[in-house]
C-alpha cells in the first residue's frame, strides 16, 4: 500500500508522466503542470526521489529503471483513459433521448 499512497498524492504520477519522455528539469515541469505550486512540486521531487523513482541528473530530474518500469507500466491506463474520454465526448454528442 506504499505505493499507492505515493501514487496517490497529488501531482506524483503528473511529474512521472512527464518523466516519461526524458530528464526535465523544475521549471520545465512547472510549465507542463499547470496549477502545480512551486512548493508542491519540490515536496513531490523529494518523495520521488527517496523512493528511488526519479533521480537527479545534470538535466533536473529522470527516471531511474524502477521509474521507467513504472511508466510503462502506466502506459495501458492511458490507452484506456484515451478510449473512455472518447467514449464520453461520444455520449455528450448523442445523449440517450429519456
Amino acid at each position: 500500500m506504499a505505493a499507492m499512497d505515493l501514487f496517490g498524492r497529488r501531482w506524483a504520477l503528473r511529474i512521472l508522466w512527464e518523466l516519461r519522455a526524458g530528464p526535465l528539469g523544475a521549471r520545465a515541469l512547472l510549465a507542463r503542470c499547470a496549477g502545480l505550486s512551486s512548493s508542491v512540486l519540490y515536496q513531490r521531487l523529494r518523495e520521488l526521489t527517496s523512493s528511488g523513482i526519479i533521480a537527479p541528473s545534470a538535466d533536473g530530474y529522470e527516471l531511474t529503471r524502477l521509474g521507467t518500469a513504472l511508466a510503462h507500466a502506466l502506459r495501458p491506463l492511458d490507452e484506456w483513459a484515451i478510449t473512455w474520454a472518447q467514449t464520453q465526448e461520444q455520449n455528450d454528442q448523442n445523449p440517450v433521448e429519456a
